[in-house]
C-alpha cells in the first residue's frame, strides 16, 4: 500500500485491528513515561541509587526519545511503517524486560536508554500507520480514537503502576509491557497493512538514494547528552572537574554543529532550518520547553516527596496525580475549540499562570498533609492550567508552518517537550541542592521540594509572559513557512 491508496475503514476488522495495535503500542510508551516517577523511591531504595541514578533512570529514556524520534519517523517512511513499527515494539519490549531484571542502577539506566531508542522507532510509527492506512473519511475518527485511548493509558499509568508497585514490585511496571507487546505484534501481523512514503518510493525507483540525516540525529543526541551529564554530575564532582567541563563543552559543540549541519542539508535535513523563519514556530517551541520543563520537574519531585516525606504508598501517590490527566482527557477538545475561536494567545497566557498557582499551593504540602485539603486543590489547578495549554499549543505549532512540514513540525515539538522534561530533571536537583541519597532524608528533601516548586512555577510564568508578548493567531490555517 502507498500513501495514495489508503483503504482501511474503521468499521472493518482490519480497521479495528490496526487501531488496537497503534493504541496499545503508543500506550506502552506513554505508560512508561508517567509510571516510572511513581516507582523512583522504591527502585532507588532497592538498588541503593543516588539522586543522580534516579535522574538518569528518567532522563536516559527521555534523551533517546527526544534525540531520535524524528529519525524513527523517517526510517518508517523509507523502509515501511509497519516494519519499523514492529521493530520498535520488539526492541522496546526487550528493553523493558531488561529494566525489570535490573540488578543495579547502571544496568537499569542502560536498559532505559535502550527502551527510549525503541520508543523512538515505535512512537512516530503508531500514528503514521493510521495516517497512511485509513480512508480519508475515517482517518480523523481513527486518529481521534487513538488520541483519546492513548490518553486513557496515560491517565491509568500512575494508578496501575502504583498498584503493581505496592502489590508486587516496581519491576512489574516494566514486565507489564510483555503481554501488551504480544497483543500488538499479533494484531499488527494480522491486520496492519504495510505502507511507505510515495516520494521516497519514486526516488528509489529512479535509482537515486535519499540519504538519512543520521549526522543530525547523532549531533542532537550529543548536545542533549553532554548538557544533561554535566548538570547531573556537577553536584558530585564539582563544576570545575574535567568530566563535567568536557561534557558541557561537548554538549555546546554538538548543538552548534547540529545547527550548521541542518542548515547545510536544507530540505533533506532532519529539521529543515527554514521552519524557524516563522517567528511563531520558534516562539511556540521555546514556550513548549518552558512548560514541559515545569511539568517534568513537578512530577519528578512530587512523586518522591509524597512517598518519602508524607509517607504515602505508591498507589496513593499515583491516585493523587490522576485528576490532572483526567482533566486533560475531558477538557483538551474544549480548549482546542476555544483557541480556534479566540486565538491561542489567551489560553497560552492564562494556562501557565493557573498551573503556576497550583504549584504554589502544592509547595505548602507538609508531612501531615490531607489529600483532599492540601494536595487535590493544587493538582486540579495545575491540571486546569495544563488543559488550557496542550491542545492550543499543538494546533498552533501545526498552523505556524506549511502543510507539507506538518509531520516534522509536530515531531520537533514532541522532541522539544521531552527535552524540556529532560533538562528540568537534570538541572533542578542541582539548583535546589539535592544530591547523593538526600532524597531519602525527609528534612533535606522537604527544602529541595519546596524550592523546586518555585522554580517550576517560575518557568510557567516565563512561558505565560512569552505567550502574552509574542504569540498570536497564525495568519491562516496550514501555515506560512516554506523551507
Amino acid at each position: 500500500m502507498t500513501d495514495s491508496t489508503p483503504a482501511l475503514r474503521l468499521g472493518t476488522a482490519h480497521g479495528r485491528g490496526t487501531l488496537v495495535a497503534a493504541v496499545l503500542a503508543s500506550g506502552m510508551v506513554f505508560l512508561d513515561s508517567t509510571v516510572v516517577n511513581v516507582a523512583l523511591p522504591r527502585l532507588g531504595a532497592e538498588l541503593e541509587a543516588t539522586v543522580a541514578g534516579l535522574q538518569w533512570t528518567v532522563n536516559g529514556y527521555l534523551l533517546m526519545l527526544a534525540a531520535f524520534v524524528l529519525l524513527g519517523g523517517a526510517l518508517g517512511d523509507r523502509f515501511g511503517r509497519r516494519r519499523v513499527f514492529l521493530l520498535g515494539v520488539v526492541w522496546f519490549t526487550a528493553a523493558s524486560l531488561l529494566c525489570g531484571l535490573a540488578q543495579g542502577t547502571e544496568w537499569l539506566i542502560a536498559a532505559r536508554f535502550l527502551q527510549g531508542a525503541g520508543g523512538a522507532l515505535l512512537t512516530p510509527g503508531s500514528l503514521s500507520v493510521l495516517q497512511a492506512s485509513f480512508h480519508p473519511d475515517d482517518r480523523g475518527r481513527a486518529i481521534g480514537a487513538w488520541s483519546g485511548l492513548s490518553g486513557v493509558s496515560t491517565a491509568l499509568g500512575p494508578f496501575i503502576g502504583g498498584w503493581l508497585i505496592d502489590a508486587l514490585s516496581w519491576r512489574w511496571i516494566f514486565f507489564l509491557n510483555l503481554p501488551l507487546a504480544v497483543l500488538v505484534v499479533l494484531a499488527a501481523l494480522r491486520w496492519v497493512p504495510e505502507s511507505r512514503d510515495e516520494a521516497t518510493s519514486r526516488t528509489r525507483a529512479a535509482g537515486r538514494r535519499r540519504r538519512f540525516d543520521v549526522a543530525g540525529a547523532l549531533l542532537g543526541a550529543l548536545a542533549l547528552a553532554g548538557v544533561t551529564y554535566a548538570l547531573i554530575d556537577a553536584p558530585a564532582r564539582g563544576f570545575d572537574s574535567a568530566p563535567v567541563l568536557v561534557a558541557a563543552l561537548l554538549g555546546v559543540a554538538g548543538a552548534v554543529a547540529f545547527v550548521l549541519v541542518e542548515r547545510r542539508r536544507g530540505d533533506t535535513a532532519m529539521l529543515p532550518t527554514g521552519l524557524f523563519g516563522s517567528q511563531l514556530f520558534s516562539v511556540l517551541n521555546v514556550f513548549t520547553v518552558l512548560v514541559y520543563a515545569a511539568l517534568g520537574g513537578f512530577t519528578f519531585f512530587l512523586a518522591v516527596y509524597l512517598q518519602n516525606v508524607v509517607g504515602w504508598s505508591a498507589l496513593l501517590t499515583g491516585v493523587a496525580l490522576l485528576p490532572m490527566t483526567v482533566l486533560l482527557l475531558v477538557g483538551s477538545a474544549r480548549a482546542g475549540a476555544l483557541s480556534a475561536r479566540i486565538g491561542p494567545r489567551l489560553p497560552l497566557t492564562v494556562g501557565p499562570v493557573v498551573a503556576a498557582a497550583g504549584l504554589v499551593l502544592l509547595r505548602g504540602v507538609d508531612p501531615d498533609a490531607s489529600y483532599w485539603r492540601d494536595v487535590l486543590p493544587g493538582v486540579v489547578l495545575f491540571g486546569v492550567g495544563l488543559t488550557l495549554v496542550v491542545a492550543p499549543l499543538t494546533a498552533s505549532v501545526l498552523a505556524a508552518v506549511d502543510d507539507r512540514f506538518a509531520g516534522v513540525a509536530s515531531g520537533f515539538n514532541n522532541a522539544a517537550s521531552r527535552a524540556g522534561g529532560l533538562l528540568a530533571v537534570a538541572a533542578l536537583p542541582l539548583l535546589v541542592g539535592l544530591s547523593g541519597t538526600g532524597y531519602e532524608q525527609a528534612g533535606e528533601l522537604t527544602g529541595a521540594y519546596r524550592d523546586a516548586m518555585l522554580w517550576c512555577a517560575g518557568l510557567l510564568l516565563a512561558g505565560a509572559a512569552l505567550a502574552a508578548l509574542l504569540i498570536h493567531r497564525p495568519p491562516r490555517e496550514g501555515g506560512t513557512v516554506a523551507a
